[in-house]
């Protein structure tokens, strides 16, 4: 049975030369599989590549000569490496020829097919990978715009690097999941800043471009607050410089911490320690804005506000609505700040 690995597991494995002899990366993130084709051309010195490194595009290369590529034993090297990219632009009848190939591997051979932003095509294919002892699987998932905060902690911590919350919202909403251009801003960063300097907003201003005072971290600190003059003064910020923070960023921004908000309103333990365990947060600073939050938004606005968060984010995307972007927010805004849950809990009442 083919073995499916982290792209971590499978970088180590590759870092440590001891590859597998067939190999299928997939997937709709495009930028770890580049990152791993990079690996694979690693494997041959760079004075053998012309006699034991070979690529293929899947579209208009004949499964036959990839094929006895594959089996032909390589020149004054221990192995070669076969890399077969676009994949997923190949008819998958043509892919299924590839399967007497992988059913029995070449040992001096390391074959690697991409399908850069697809699925495994091709059923017979797909089915000897998956029966193959000799095969490995990789999965590229699409990275959503929640998970890069922990992208960038993760990311900056193997460059012995710290970046604090809001840091990191600021390179969320200004990249979004643009992952090449998100880390070629991090490893422009770790190359400026000294072993064990922290990523603050005001590094990210100076050196990416983003604004440390208009951003999704600081509008929904002063939601949190209910300072109507500061969220309505970012607002327009972000009317008048669209590209700073795309509002569907901005939006799950919010939505995130109204999501949070309701479990702190339902937490067993409503003190500090219990909202910051509640939620899981890293440090008590953070209880702060949730803190505000129960002060000003009851469990009904809350929901009403979720609802309305949903609302604005299928309409933004032009479902519905024909409404400019900036002035669905502007809406969003005004009902999040006015409303008191009367209509939800007339609605839950019946």
């Amino acid at each position: 049975m083919a073995s499916a690995q982290s792209f971590d597991s499978l970088r180590r494995s590759l870092e440590n030369g001891r590859p597998a002899p067939v190999y299928a990366l997939y997937g709709q993130e495009g930028y770890y599989i580049d990152v791993l084709v990079r690996e694979f051309e690693k494997l041959i010195p760079e004075e053998d590549k012309q006699f034991a490194q070979f690529v293929f595009y899947a579209p208009e290369t004949e499964p036959g000569r990839i094929i006895d590529q594959c089996r032909q034993l390589p020149m004054m090297t221990e192995r070669q490496v076969v890399i077969v990219k676009e994949c997923q632009s190949a008819r998958a009848d043509q892919l299924d020829k590839l399967r007497s190939y992988v059913e029995a591997p070449s040992d001096s051979t390391v074959l690697v097919l991409c399908w850069r932003g697809g699925e495994i095509k091709g059923a017979s294919l797909k089915a000897a990978l998956k029966k193959s002892a000799g095969a490995v699987a990789f999965e590229s998932k699409k990275v959503y715009e929640n998970n890069i905060p922990a992208l960038v902690a993760s990311y900056l911590r193997d460059k012995g690097l710290c970046a604090d919350a809001k840091a990191m919202e600021m390179l969320r909403d200004y990249i979004g999941t643009d992952l090449s251009r998100l880390y070629n801003e991090l490893d422009k960063l770790a190359s400026i800043l000294p072993p064990r300097a922290a990523v603050t907003p005001e590094v990210v201003e100076r050196h990416v471009g983003v604004s440390r005072d208009y951003n999704s971290y600081e509008i929904v600190d002063a939601i949190a607050a209910k300072d109507a003059a500061k969220v309505f003064r970012i607002a327009e910020y972000f009317r008048a410089n669209p590209k700073a923070a795309p509002l569907v960023m901005v939006g799950a921004s919010i939505f995130g911490y109204f999501a949070d908000l309701m479990v702190a309103w339902y937490a067993p333990d409503r003190s500090d320690r219990g909202i910051q365990e509640a939620l899981g947060l890293k440090t008590s600073f953070q209880v702060r804005r949730f803190r505000q939050g129960l002060s000003y938004y009851p469990p009904f606005a809350v929901v009403e506000i979720i609802d309305a968060i949903r609302r604005f984010d299928v309409q933004c995307k032009g479902v519905g609505s024909r409404q400019d972007a900036a002035d669905l927010f502007r809406d969003l805004l005004y009902h999040i700040l006015t409303t008191d849950g009367s209509n939800a809990k007339r609605a839950a009442n019946g």
